[in-house]
């Protein structure tokens, strides 16, 4: 017998550019259920929940969920929290209070713990109960899903800003470097190499934190480039670690979770620019520093038409999924073929993605830990969908 009683969805963590359409997604086929007798949006996720700050989301009409659906960023406002036991007692007073009896919450890997915490709370107090986490995140680190959703539209943005940014480069020669988010997966900066369509294009060289970042060699690998093209654009993940396995550059400061902060400043581009000066030290070398920062997670009329499709059909997955079964659970996606791209959702164990994160794999980075794979862009491009075509006249 299903579950009867109201549902909360909430969004957390940093925003993506189709999040809201895992939301829509959710709110559609909730709306389609008796047993969801209502359907409550927690402001700025669990933190609203303990704030009882909910948004009825049954009287919004279809057009107007539809235009919120293609709209970027957290539409409900999102939360950066871990939740404690008082605050999780806190979140089952106001779910009994409310008659909750589904919890949809989206995000990543910490949003998936929280989910989990709360599914272990509801067991422990034998509350029935259904947490479902639906994926989102553009760093796409979860386990067991073959990617997430809000990483295509992402690493779209950091194709399209690479494709542009080289043919600058190739205008004025030199030597630029661009700093792209990815903590400790470098999926997002690996999307750079999309951008190359011809011999010769950047990005020329590519550093992810899945390996050691050795300056020296960093320099080496810059002149040769060079020396090769006449010219280097670089692309480096913000979460790159030197030897010892620490972040090459952090502010130090970190969030409920325990994660470092590493986007928000140039300090990282600044730091590389200075070394490759350093490596011409007594010649003129014109170099350049960009940090993409906040600007990929939320940029329309870039986003990945897959990346659209599928946050939509997580949400509504995982909403038929609790209604079904009542289990809880995270949705995760299967790629069934790359020629054509298809997929299909399944549920796995919250357990199998609460906190965990994974990393790009060995078969997508090269030999010498500068560059990508055919591997790895066989892999991403179906995502990313078809990029325009770059003119050029030499």
């Amino acid at each position: 017998m299903a579950l009867q009683g109201k549902m909360v969805i909430g969004q957390s963590g940093g925003p993506t550019a189709v999040i809201n359409q895992s939301l829509v997604g959710s709110i559609l086929a909730a709306r389609k259920h008796a047993d969801v007798s209502g359907i409550l949006g927690a402001k700025h996720g669990i933190a609203g929940i303990m704030n009882e700050d909910f948004i009825d989301l049954t009287a919004q009409s279809e057009a107007e969920l539809e235009t919120l659906a293609t709209t970027p960023a957290a539409g409900l406002g999102s939360v950066r929290l871990k939740p404690g036991k008082p605050e999780c007692e806190r979140v089952f007073e106001v779910f009994r209070k409310h008659d909750v009896r589904y919890f949809f919450y989206v995000g990543g890997n910490d949003s998936a713990e929280t989910a989990y915490i709360i599914a272990e709370m509801a067991k422990q107090a034998d509350y029935d109960f259904c947490t479902i986490h639906i994926p989102k995140t553009i760093d796409n680190d979860l386990k067991v899903t073959d990617h997430c959703p809000g990483y295509a539209s992402a690493a779209r943005f950091v194709a399209l800003a690479f494709m542009g940014d080289d043919r600058d480069n190739a205008a004025l020669s030199g030597i630029k470097i661009n700093v792209v988010m990815g903590r400790d997966a470098g999926f997002l900066t690996a999307a750079a190499a999309l951008a190359r369509q011809d011999e010769g294009d950047g990005p020329h060289l590519i550093y992810v934190p899945e390996r050691v970042f050795d300056v020296a060699q960093f320099q080496a690998d810059v002149k040769a480039m060079v020396a090769r093209y006449g010219r280097c654009v670089v692309a480096v993940s913000e979460g790159i670690t030197n030897a010892g396995g620490e972040p090459v550059m952090t502010s130090g400061e970190r969030d409920s979770h325990g994660n470092l902060q590493l986007s928000g400043s140039g300090a990282l581009g600044d730091f590389l620019s200075g070394k490759v000066k350093e490596a011409y030290a007594g010649e003129t070398v014109r170099v350049r520093a960009d940090t993409f920062g906040y600007l990929q997670r939320s940029f329309p009329t870039i986003i990945s038409p897959v990346d659209a499709e599928e946050a939509r059909m997580v949400g509504a997955f995982g909403v038929e999924h609790a209604v079904a079964s009542g289990e809880p659970g995270s949705v995760a996606i299967r790629r069934l073929s790359s020629q054509p791209y298809a997929s299909e959702c399944f549920i796995t164990p919250l357990a199998s993605v609460a906190r965990e994160a994974t990393s790009l794999k060995d078969a997508y980075i090269n030999e010498a830990g500068n560059d990508v794979t055919q591997a790895w862009l066989d892999y991403v491009a179906p995502l990313v969908g078809e990029l325009p075509k770059m003119g050029k006249l030499f």
